[in-house]
């Protein structure tokens, strides 16, 4: 009898920017495929891994795919899995009226479940002058004016501890891996 699988988004957090943790596509999908994922689907070079498993627990798949990456590809990096039905619900709580356009900006920044709360928006603190940050459970949806970066409290996040137990992902990326989720990984 086959084992029932479940659809998985890795989120690696570092890898192929500003030319350090250089991971090749190809190299990352044999990394997971050797730690015995299966069904294992790369998006763009930032490190958006969809893959399949009959194991349930994101937090033990987030000790695979870190030993994967440790082992396969030489890089120790932070990754966030989400179940694809997870990573759907961040992407139906993104407010109807947010709209990505010469006026805003909006991103999805991913939660390590370390710091996974309703709290987190009072701790980044959002300039309300030009970002709005909203909580859902995995995530802060975040949007910005595109002319107010400069007095960003989010912008700045990268300076504080706190930004370790986080990725961000553009509102095109976060919604193409849903597409890529609701298509299946083949």
């Amino acid at each position: 009898m086959a084992s029932k699988s479940g659809t998985f988004v890795a989120l690696l957090r570092g890898i192929n920017v500003g030319g350090n943790a250089i991971v090749r596509m190809k190299d990352l999908k044999a990394a997971f495929e050797d730690a015995g994922l299966r069904n294992v689907r790369t998006y763009i070079n930032s490190g958006n891994v969809l893959f399949e498993s009959a194991k349930a627990d994101v937090r033990a798949l987030e000790r695979v795919a870190g030993g994967a990456m440790r082992k396969g590809c030489g890089v120790d990096c932070a990754i966030l899995v989400k179940t694809a039905s997870e990573y759907e619900a961040i992407v139906r709580a993104l407010p109807e009226t947010w709209a990505d356009d010469e006026e805003w900006r909006i991103n999805v920044i991913f939660l390590r479940h370390t710091v996974d709360s309703e709290k987190i928006v009072e701790e980044l603190a959002p300039n309300a002058e030009v970002e709005e940050a909203v909580y859902c459970p995995g995530a802060v949806l975040w949007r910005l004016r595109r002319d107010g970066e400069e007095r960003s409290k989010l912008g700045k996040a990268n300076r504080r501890t706190l930004y370790q137990e986080l990725t961000v992902r553009n509102l095109n990326t976060t919604r193409k891996i849903l597409d890529l989720i609701q298509g299946g990984v083949h």
